[in-house]
């Protein structure tokens, strides 16, 4: 089955605009700097511009996939693209931090909106057997943006100030609003049931205080911040067992091959964010290197990360999604141990060849991981099971960040690496290697 040109359209157009959401994540880090030279402010204060839109876009997307699930994916998509786009022209205009800070919010909830919504438009449009390759595709310009942030920003701030970090969304937006005007196909009528309002909030609360947890807190605080997390869980556990439309369905966590993937895709980014963040200390302390040739060194991973993703989605297709992920953890854990050897030895070139297997072995699996999560459902839950996969991927992500604040320097740190990936391939033993009948059904 051949793709129609309002089909690629749309592909095009949710390409262009996924992408924004992790450039967006990255390219901040390079103007923390400038901005807080601007208002006058220290480091510590303007940091709040990554840490509320890191809390905005794990805290929602479970909320704004169950949205697309109930009012349809197009329109949230679309909701998401206007308030990002909005988002993004006024924080630009920012004159005040709190300003900024509060808008970086804004857009950080229109790429909630945006991302489990995107991935659920293309499930509906994609034919099955071309899935694994559209998803390997958007992994590699999901992966493209988070490795090119940082070095978008820097070269738009020496020419025109921070402002322009913000300013350069503005035609992505514009060209996939329009194209998703003219190619978003009609969605049929669903029975509206109501958003559950309380359950959200429950669930808010909840992640802000796990995420606030993981960004490191004095011992009083912190357990202050554990009560209030046990509590919000118990509570949004009670209250979503006692409705009839749940916000998050439980009975999604009793199907093996959705928490596998889930599971999958959370020690994939350990993983990677890990090496990621851990490598420039390590680089710096074992080589003497300056940040301009860390970076250089840091695209033997990201490159190689993005450019496999394709061919990984490509074989997904092919040969099936699980023996695309157990591939993906044995190439990540072989990486981390060779990393665990190589660093003490002091050997640059097998540091780089290391960061290439890691490379690979996370992008080759990537596409698996989030179809396998798509086909564990029904399509009509593919807007939850988006937002849950993504919300799962940042807790990855965090969960890195917090262990190397802790562990920085110590071999200690990638051990856990090494126990993640393999603990990566026993979970991956619980996805299929093909569609379900229920989801081929519902397809």
């Amino acid at each position: 089955m051949k793709l129609t040109g309002k089909e690629w359209t749309m592909i095009a157009a949710i390409l262009a605009a996924s992408m924004l959401v992790p450039v967006n994540s990255t390219i901040i880090a390079v103007g923390l700097s400038a901005i807080a030279s601007t208002f006058g402010e220290s480091l510590s204060q303007i940091s709040w511009v990554v840490t509320v839109y890191l809390i905005v876009m794990a805290v929602t997307q479970p909320i704004a996939g169950k949205l697309g699930d109930i009012y349809g994916n197009g329109k949230v998509l679309m909701a998401g693209l206007v308030c990002f786009l909005v988002a993004s022209i006024a924080c630009a205009f920012s004159f005040h931090p709190l300003w900024l800070i509060v808008f970086r919010g804004v857009q950080a909830l229109g790429g909630a909106l945006m991302t489990p919504n995107a991935i659920a438009l293309i499930r509906f449009t994609v034919p099955r057997e071309r899935l694994g390759t559209v998803m390997g595709t958007f992994g590699l310009t999901a992966g493209l943006g988070a490795a090119a942030g940082p070095l978008i920003g820097s070269l738009l701030i020496g020419t025109w100030g921070w402002q322009s970090m913000f300013w350069v969304n503005v035609p992505f937006l514009v060209f996939s609003i329009l194209a998703c005007i003219w190619a978003l196909p009609a969605t049929a009528r669903k029975d509206r049931v109501p958003l559950d309002l309380l359950g959200s909030v429950y669930l808010a609360v909840g992640f802000t205080l796990l995420i606030l947890l993981f960004k490191g807190q004095s011992g009083f605080v912190s357990l202050l911040m554990v009560l209030g997390l046990l509590i919000s869980a118990v509570l949004f556990t009670r209250h979503e067992r006692r409705i009839s439309e749940p916000l998050i369905d439980f009975a999604l966590f009793k199907r093996l091959p959705f928490v596998s993937a889930n599971l999958s895709i959370l020690c994939s980014n350990f993983v990677m964010y890990g090496i990621l963040l851990a490598m420039p200390l390590l680089l710096e302390s074992q080589f003497q290197m300056d940040e301009s040739q860390i970076g250089y060194v840091l695209v033997a991973l990201t490159l190689s990360m993005t450019l496999i993703s394709p061919l990984g989605g490509y074989l997904t297709d092919r040969l099936g999604k699980r023996p695309m992920v157990i591939t993906s953890f044995v190439l990540t854990t072989i990486a981390a141990v060779l990393l665990w050897v190589v660093i003490p030895m002091g050997s640059l070139s097998l540091v780089v060849v290391s960061l290439v297997v890691a490379g690979v072995g996370c992008g080759i699996g990537m596409g698996a991981m989030q179809l396998s999560s798509l086909d564990a459902v029904e399509q009509e839950k593919s807007g939850i099971a988006s937002g849950i996969f993504s919300t799962f991927r940042y807790f990855g992500s965090m969960i890195a960040s917090a262990l190397i604040a802790i562990t920085a320097g110590s071999s200690f740190l990638f051990g856990c690496f090494v126990a993640a990936a393999f603990a990566g391939i026993v979970i991956s033993l619980g996805i299929r290697k093909h569609p379900s009948a229920e989801s081929q059904r519902a397809a």
